[in-house]
């Protein structure tokens, strides 16, 4: 069981007795609502995140290797999805754990990621094989000095 999940509360119910404890309930009105305040600016990220992943396509991100590159173990999914600006292909079945989301750029590479909890835990890179044909074509290209 994580920890926080136990003590954000343990936390907010310690603070409001401190404050009717000290300042009365004046001291439990100031308490509340920075609690207040801070659940909205949670609450009003997680909808700006989502907000802009709406008007993309679902799985699609920029680059495969910068999101690769910028992927850490602990991540959360929302943070995942800020940083594509898209919701991940889903990959596993429905309400299992763990999760895994798929990620696909313009050259048809992808990243799997795999969240237990909403914590990113595993992530992996695929980029496809070249084909043959665009092979000779990138060797024609440089042995005629072009880029």
């Amino acid at each position: 069981m994580q920890i926080h999940k136990v003590l954000v509360p343990v936390g907010g119910v310690v603070l409001v007795v401190a404050a009717y404890r000290t300042y009365g309930w004046a001291g439990v009105a100031v308490v509340c609502g920075a609690m207040v305040m801070w659940l909205l600016l949670h609450f009003t990220r997680m909808v700006q995140v989502l907000k802009r992943a709406a008007h993309r396509p679902v799985g699609f991100v920029d680059s495969a290797v910068m999101l690769n590159a910028k992927l850490r173990a602990g991540m959360t999914l929302l943070h995942v999805v800020a940083m594509t600006r898209s919701l991940g292909e889903p990959k596993s079945p429905k309400d299992s754990q763990p999760e895994t989301y798929r990620w696909t750029d313009g050259s048809l590479s992808w990243v799997d990621c795999e969240f237990h909890a909403g914590k990113l835990t595993r992530w992996n890179m695929v980029r496809p094989a070249q084909a043959p044909a665009e092979l000779a074509a990138s060797d024609a290209c440089a042995a005629a000095g072009g880029p």
